[in-house]
């Protein structure tokens, strides 16, 4: 349902207007229709278009059934007597199917609510669709490791990216706060920092074929081009104050020092001296 408003035009006093009318919209031969279901006026009991979008919301919670709602919109007593208002207009003209199902509803008091296992996976969860998209797992099955193995490495790399520690405060990490087991596999009862001491010298022999591979992948996945530009920079700072120059700014020189003005310049190796 949605809420569309209608220009009017009164030629006696020359007027113009807008009355809103509750609207559905329906598919019909493949083509999109929209049906009125309750004219609602010009709702000038209400202010700006926010609220009228939020009687809107209500009418159609209460078509649906919704009799309550857990957070009510501002402005609650003048929107809720206008809904149920509107309510039983579109139920007295059967304009809608109705929900009339009974609901229990229950108060919860909020103070006494408490977490159990309570786990964060939110940046475990998007590191890990980016190791999938890396397709790191399908390299190191190729190199001859074992699913286990895979896993376990994959929840190091991504603990470490979320949570950069030692060892043994990455298996608190991972025991206590993060939910990277459930995405992994790895079973949370069996991990030790010395597991994580053995996959991170695994994952060493492998690093120089890794870093080709994800050279090569992230060009695939992003259409990039590995370019290695070589520059040879130097300083050089002045006695004198330098004020008329555009160039000279405060910086630190070679000599750690950062009081005086000075110049850098850097040097790109021409194409003659790269094919040499």
């Amino acid at each position: 349902m949605f809420l569309k408003p209608y220009q009017k035009y009164n030629k006696t006093t020359g007027e113009r207007y807008s009355v809103y009318k509750l609207c559905e919209g329906y598919r019909s031969n493949g083509t999109v229709h929209h049906r009125i279901i309750v004219s609602l006026g010009r709702l000038e009991e209400l202010e700006g278009i926010e609220q009228k979008k939020l009687l809107a919301s209500r009418i159609e919670q209460l078509v649906n059934g919704g009799g309550n709602t857990l957070f009510p919109a501002s402005g609650k007593d003048k929107i809720e007597q206008l809904a149920r208002y509107f309510y039983t207009q579109i139920k007295n003209k059967k304009r809608c199917d109705v929900g009339d199902a009974k609901r229990t509803w229950d108060s919860v008091d909020l103070e006494t609510l408490t977490h159990r296992d309570a786990r964060e996976t939110g940046p475990e969860w998007l590191c890990k669709q980016t190791f999938d998209q890396l397709k790191i797992g399908e390299f190191l099955q190729q190199a001859g490791w074992e699913s286990d193995a895979i896993n376990m490495a994959a929840s190091h790399i991504i603990c470490r990216a979320v949570y950069p520690a030692s060892e043994l405060k990455t298996v608190s990490y991972m025991k206590e706060n993060s939910a990277i087991c459930e995405l992994t596999g790895v079973e949370r009862d069996k991990l030790t920092k010395d597991k994580l001491y053995d996959i991170a010298r695994k994952l060493y022999t492998e690093k120089a074929a890794l870093e080709q591979y994800l050279s090569r992948r992230t060009n695939e996945l992003f259409d990039l081009q590995d370019k290695i530009i070589l520059y040879d920079l130097t300083n050089t700072y002045f006695e004198g104050r330098m004020k008329e120059s555009d160039m000279a700014c405060f910086g630190r020189s070679k000599e750690k020092g950062s009081d005086a003005r000075l110049v850098v310049l850097g040097m790109q190796p021409s194409q003659s001296q790269k094919r040499r």
